[in-house]
């Protein structure tokens, strides 16, 4: 993900400094240059880069951190407060009209996503807002965009408008009227990019900008694009009033700086992050949530509601319930792990729960083969024995193994993973009757 190695640093760099006992100017100067030089590496703008050291050293100044005899926290609270300041502080979410039709106009360089994340918008809307959504398809240049923009629309199941290789005017004009005349929350406008700016394409999303009066003029940048996304943004500003950036590709390689940079350098903020490839993985831009990521606080918020989307509570309850009372099976064992698999990859839900150490790669990829393996095994038992795997002898173990490719160790192994989870319940259990909990076990009565 981005941000990772800045991450990184910053858990570094304040390692270091928790373990001084008083903070002194000469301390924190060191810190404040190991600061700038993670900033930098990590792309961030050189403006932003000394005027966020500044602030961080004037705040702490301030607020006589000096003093304190644990200094440490009241910096790691500071650095924060910034970074989210950088980020845009609390600017997140679209500005709805009042009353009628929101229009949302999608605009950017060719290549950076525009059709695809025209669609993860209007399902964010659809499903998790509940919006009557159409999408217009404004972008009659590039070859196959009308039908990729179709074919996303109905994946996600918003309406979808298009007059062929039409006027982009025309198109946003029509669209619009038929999306007011049919009582739509939301229109999406999908207008073409350019492999660079110019005076063509400005000139056409001017227009329909005059003729439609949008709510929200979008700029999708892409995260790996480095500084270059800030000349994009400010370009396309001048002769667009922008309302708001989408960033993607959040989820990838690249160092993050442009993310850090753009709100300060152009005033425009970040509203959405592209987490990934499925049309889910849209999420608001939350600038406090980011700027725990980054200084590796995890992001607790923001795992509930990912966990809320994708799990069943009622079916959760159940599965508690069976689990407390002894009942649990390996069915219930594979429905478990799908709904975690659904979440996100275990590196991803790793980063956003508080304290949890990173994983390297090497386990990331054993846990996840891991999971491939329980669900083969599983898979390859009769339903009979995946209620009772208790009855599984040799021969059995034999069969599962030769029907899912795998060994009699491996089998076993997911049967020992099996056991261990139930042991645990029991002892739950027991200790739920007395009423104490062993630490870090959740309280509660499922009954």
């Amino acid at each position: 993900m981005a941000f990772e190695s800045l991450s990184d640093r910053f858990g570094g760099i304040f390692k270091k400094l928790r373990g001084q006992t008083r903070l002194t100017e000469k301390n924190m100067d060191d810190m404040l240059k190991e600061i700038r030089i993670a900033l930098l590496e990590a792309d961030v703008n050189f403006k932003v880069v000394k005027a966020f050291t500044n602030d961080v050293k004037e705040k702490a100044i301030g607020q006589d951190v000096y003093s304190k005899v644990n200094p440490s926290q009241m910096v790691v609270k500071i650095v924060h407060d910034e970074i989210e300041t950088l980020l845009g502080a609390d600017q997140t979410g679209l500005n709805f009209a009042k009353s009628g039709l929101t229009i949302i106009m999608m605009v950017g360089l060719q290549g950076t996503g525009k059709t695809t994340t025209a669609g993860k918008l209007g399902y964010l809307l659809t499903h998790k807002q509940n919006k009557k959504v159409m999408v217009a398809a404004a972008d009659v240049y590039r070859p196959a965009a009308i039908d990729q923009l179709h074919t996303v629309a109905d994946s996600v199941g918003m309406a979808f408008f298009s007059l062929g290789q039409a006027d982009p005017v025309e198109i946003a004009k029509q669209a619009k009227a038929k999306a007011v005349a049919e009582g739509y929350d939301v229109l999406i406008i999908d207008t073409a990019g350019r492999l660079q700016i110019d005076e063509a394409l400005m000139e056409e999303l001017q227009k329909i900008n005059h003729e439609v009066h949008p709510d929200e003029v979008l700029l999708l940048v892409d995260a790996a694009a480095g500084q270059d996304s800030v000349n994009v943004a400010n370009a396309f500003n001048k002769d667009l009033r922008l309302t708001g950036i989408v960033m993607s590709k959040l989820d990838g390689d690249a160092r993050g700086g442009s993310a850090l940079s753009i709100k300060y350098l152009t005033g425009i903020p970040i509203k959405f992050a592209g987490m990934g490839e499925k049309m889910e993985d849209l999420e608001i831009f939350y600038p406090s949530r980011m700027a725990d990521r980054i200084l590796g606080m995890g992001d607790v918020v923001t795992l509930v509601e990912k966990a809320k989307d994708v799990m069943d509570e009622k079916e959760a309850e159940r599965t508690a319930r069976k689990m407390l009372d002894g009942e649990y099976t390996l069915e219930d064992m594979l429905k478990q792990m799908k709904q975690v698999q659904k979440i996100g990859s275990l590196g991803a839900i790793a980063k956003m729960i508080p304290g949890m150490p990173k994983l390297t790669d090497e386990q990331k990829a054993k846990a996840e083969r891991e999971m491939v393996v329980f669900e083969a095994v599983i898979n390859s038992m009769t339903p009979y024995e995946r209620r009772h795997p208790e009855i599984l002898r040799y021969s059995h173990k034999n069969r599962i193994a030769k029907g899912c490719g795998l060994t009699n160790a491996d089998v076993n192994r997911v049967l020992r993973r099996y056991d261990s989870s139930k042991e645990m319940m029991k002892q739950m259990k027991q200790y739920q009757k007395s009423g104490k909990m062993p630490k870090g076990f959740p309280g509660g009565n499922f009954r």
